[in-house]
């Protein structure tokens, strides 16, 4: 099963239902299209358009659905889009009362396997009908978390073997199988076999890698990252692991951005987990090269081996000592139970800092929606934390007052470099006139702080309220202009005015930010005195407040007859050029643009 599973609702009586589900399993994404008559009980957004379509574009993105509807619904809706069976995702039919739970596709790509659990939350029934699920009470090209099939191919024929009276032996340890009603014998002709190693399997026998293995990793700062995937590569090889076998790769905590190990796990398709140099000295009495060089270098006595042990676990066996490349090294540790390799140790930390828009949801951008969905802990001003509380659930918020802005990026920094994967959540745009520019200012200011420098940043841009007022208004933007803030908290006030006259000799139009605030009232009518001076009284101007919440306001009037008593703080003022228009169109409807000379073109 690959994807996040994905709970559609479509009328009001799943709401019990619903909310079962979404408390056993936090990690799905609930879709309710907008023809769907939902409560607003449930902490949920419309997903928009009909449902059919929101069902089939999940089913072709490969994601798992379950959908408390009737099962026809999903049928028709996914019905253009069957083809081959060996590659659909579970769909899945959950009846309104969770009475039953019916996987209708993907029975042995998890929905048989998924079906029972959703089941046990809703105390309901699986209707399973693969024979083989019937039969045996487990799909055999189905196995349990941890566990890899190898050559799955040859399940089915093997499988249909078993129903007609074949015998089966298992070699190596495998729980679920021999709790089931797989018709085992010591003399079976066909064979499961458990192992971590590498080997061929066939038409009777299977093999199954569980996901025991520990890669522990060291390098030198830059090194090139094929040659540590070489390293890799060659001592499996050399000792005949699997790679199916691999839970993650692991290392010191001050490598946790090294992009050679991050390669290398990208390589493998695992998770890349780090430890600090106490946990790795305290495998010490475990390793087979302790160094005392390496010691006096990190504050542990070895990187890789001891990584690859404490990933593993206290009963873990290191069954590859440490192996060296001219900058790398690399040891493996076995054990002896699968376990999942994310669970182990820390990941690199990870700071998104967000531009969630104005303020309505429909203009927060995928990636937004992504960072803020994923993240472990919100940091920001109340106000922008409380926009989207359909995406807050499960959030650890850390919530800030207006004025607190270097706070709030040191405890976002801060979070990160625990391995947390934080959101610092601002409004518009996070680079305009807000925290980006502090993140990568203190990143700057303060390079001691390697714990924030190994953080991965990323900046997610968001609608800012200059595009949402001038797409409200018309197209004021539609030729050369800039932004200047009226605060003078940061930037002095002749700074600002100079600015202000150089923009109105070129011509440029204007945004306003922070155009007035309570006790700041005399900034933007000085502007108004300087732009008078180089532009006519007719020039249009625009007044946007609280863009994308309640409350929105957006009017039109003339530089001449701007009044500084119709703006406040959360108001942007965009200010046109001398070549901007104001037109009303026969409905009534007035709009403001700036031409940019498309007109002179088409006269030519």
């Amino acid at each position: 099963m690959s994807g996040k599973p994905a709970l559609v609702l479509l009328t009001p009586n799943a709401r019990g239902v619903a909310q079962a589900l979404m408390a056993a399993f936090p990690a799905w994404e609930v879709y309710a299209p907008d023809d769907a008559a939902l409560v607003h009980a449930l902490p949920i957004a419309p997903s928009g358009g009909r449902a059919t379509d929101t069902i089939a574009q999940l089913f072709a993105a490969g994601r798992p659905v379950i959908g408390i509807c009737a099962a026809g619904i999903l049928i028709r809706a996914v019905a253009p889009q069957l083809s081959d069976k060996r590659n659909e995702p579970p769909l899945i039919a959950v009846a309104a009362d969770g009475s039953s739970v019916v996987p209708l596709l993907g029975g042995h790509h998890g929905a048989n396997l998924l079906s029972r659990r959703i089941a046990s939350v809703l105390q309901g029934i699986p209707a399973i009908t693969t024979a083989g699920d019937l039969a045996f009470g487990l799909g055999l090209d189905e196995p349990p978390e941890g566990y890899m099939l190898a050559n799955p191919e040859d399940a089915k024929g093997l499988m249909a073997n078993l129903l007609r009276g074949g015998g089966l032996r298992i070699v190596g340890d495998a729980p679920w199988l021999a709790e089931s009603n797989l018709p085992l014998s010591a003399d079976g002709r066909m064979v499961i076999e458990v192992t971590h190693r590498a080997i061929e399997g066939s038409a009777d026998h299977l093999i199954y890698h569980p996901r025991n293995i520990a890669i522990g990793v060291g390098c030198e700062r830059n090194a090139k990252p094929v040659e540590l995937i070489r390293l890799v590569q060659t001592t499996l090889s050399d000792h005949g692991i699997a790679r199916d076998s691999i839970a993650g790769v692991y290392s010191l905590d001050l490598k946790a951005d090294e992009p050679a190990m991050q390669e290398l796990a990208r390589w493998l398709g695992v998770p890349f987990r780090v430890f600090d140099a106490a946990t790795l000295e305290a495998e010490t009495p475990r390793l087979a090269n302790p160094s005392d060089t390496v010691f006096a270098e990190v504050g542990c006595h070895g990187v890789a081996e001891g990584a690859a042990l404490a990933a593993a676990g206290t009963d873990a066996a290191l069954i590859v000592p440490k192996v060296k490349s001219e900058r790398a090294t690399c040891a493996i540790a076995l054990s002896p139970s699968p376990f999942d390799g994310a669970s182990r140790g820390l990941p690199r930390g990870e700071l998104h800092v967000v531009g969630t828009g104005p303020g309505d949801a429909a203009w927060l951008t995928p990636e937004a929606r992504i960072a803020l969905a994923e993240a472990t802990d919100w940091v920001g001003y109340g106000l922008y934390l409380d926009l989207y509380p359909e995406l807050a659930t499960g959030k650890t918020q850390h919530r800030f007052e207006l004025g607190e802005e270097e706070k709030r990026v040191r405890a976002a920094l801060d979070l990160a470099a625990q391995g947390k994967r934080v959101a610092l959540v601002c409004s518009g745009d996070p680079g305009i006139y807000a925290m980006a520019t502090l993140v990568f200012a203190l990143l700057e200011q303060e390079p001691r702080r390697k714990d924030w420098q190994r953080v991965a940043i990323n900046v997610a841009p968001g609608i800012s309220a200059l595009q949402a007022a001038a797409a409200r208004s018309g197209a004021l933007l539609g030729h050369d202009f800039c932004t200047i803030s009226l605060s003078d908290l940061l930037t002095p006030l002749d700074m600002i005015l100079l600015r202000i006259k150089k923009a109105a000799e070129a011509d440029f139009v204007i945004a306003f930010y922070n155009p007035v605030s309570q006790r700041r009232r005399t900034q933007l009518a000085m502007a108004k005195d300087i732009l008078l001076q180089h532009r006519p009284r007719e020039t249009p101007v625009v007044l946007a407040r609280n863009l994308g919440r309640e409350g929105e306001r957006v009017t039109q009037t003339t530089l001449g007859d701007l009044d500084v008593e119709q703006v406040d703080m959360l108001t942007v003022v965009l200010v046109g050029s001398s070549a901007s228009r104001s037109i009303q169109l026969p409905n009534g409807r007035r709009f403001v643009y700036t031409p940019r000379g498309y007109e002179k073109k088409f006269g030519a």
